[in-house]
């Protein structure tokens, strides 16, 4: 490999300036906020603040309501991650089969991606209201008492579907680009050995999809636990009695809502450093499993 020389030792820094700007102001800056934040707590009108050291912290962690927030991030971010992983995989699976209308289907399947997650959110909530839903009506026909506004199960899974759907189109990308690069020659030689498509999908396509699950995997786990603030928003704004208030909206109910900025601070940080523990994690063991041909 060619290793890029630049003329002049201040050229590269240029060239980088614009990036760490952008991470300087957008990154660092607000997280340093939060952290300092943090550590102090403010009267009822903002116009006092005392330090308090890691009072918030402690204060966050045996509060039943953040335990709770902690519980159902948890379950929602398992349920979103893999469930768009598994239907997003299916259907590019399905699209390699697919001989007329290829490009028509791929472009209908990439199109929710399109789609802002509020709208989304929006999107769902009308099909699924219980009063003039156009989809509870069967199911309140097969005798289901269809009520996500009152039903803690029923809300939980309405903003997992919402969401996971919203995610499937990003994950098909990926999928079918990974799909088209694996030599066909392999799974011709499958073929010829009398393996069957299921065997030679988990013993040869798979694997050689390791790297592509694997970015996905990261890039979901961070979009169930951020990007979905705004379909829980808009379907179910945390409850019922906060059956889907996840941390990130936990933070802004406590900064935003109840203007208790020391706490919502302090939520944040331990939301990063649970974000940031979590990839370590995933690339100090999961990786080890990923084979990049």
């Amino acid at each position: 490999m060619r290793r890029t020389v630049f003329p002049h030792r201040i050229l590269p820094w240029v060239l980088l300036a614009p990036q760490l700007a952008i991470t300087l102001i957008f990154f660092y800056w607000p997280a340093a906020q939060a952290f300092r934040q943090s550590l102090f707590k403010e009267d009822a009108f903002g116009l006092k603040t005392t330090f308090v050291g890691l009072g918030n912290f402690r204060r966050v962690l045996s509060d039943p309501n953040y335990l709770n927030a902690l519980q159902v991030t948890a379950v929602f971010s398992v349920l979103v991650a893999f469930g768009a992983l598994a239907v997003a995989l299916f259907l590019a699976v399905q699209a390699e089969k697919v001989v007329r209308g290829r490009g028509l289907y791929r472009t209908l399947m990439i199109w929710p991606y399109a789609v802002a997650p509020a709208i989304a959110g929006m999107l769902w909530l009308f099909m699924f209201n219980p009063t003039f839903g156009t989809l509870s009506v069967p199911l309140k026909a097969l005798g289901l008492d269809w009520n996500p506004l009152l039903n803690s199960g029923q809300a939980m899974a309405l903003v997992v579907a919402a969401a996971t759907w919203k995610q499937i189109s990003y994950n098909f990308l990926f999928f079918v680009a990974g799909l088209q690069a694996i030599p066909r020659a392999l799974l011709e030689a499958a073929a010829i050995d009398g393996a069957s498509r299921r065997h030679a999908f988990w013993t040869i396509v798979f694997p050689l999809l390791a790297p592509t699950t694997f970015f996905l995997l990261v890039v979901n786990t961070v979009y169930a636990l951020f990007d979905t603030f705004g379909i829980i928003h808009a379907v179910t704004g945390g409850g019922p009695g906060k059956a889907t208030e996840t941390l990130v909206y936990k933070v802004y109910n406590d900064g935003f809502v109840n203007l208790i900025v020391g706490s919502s601070a302090a939520q944040s940080v331990i939301l990063m450093v649970l974000v940031i523990a979590l990839s370590v994690v995933q690339f100090r063991f999961i990786e080890r499993r990923v084979h990049y041909g």
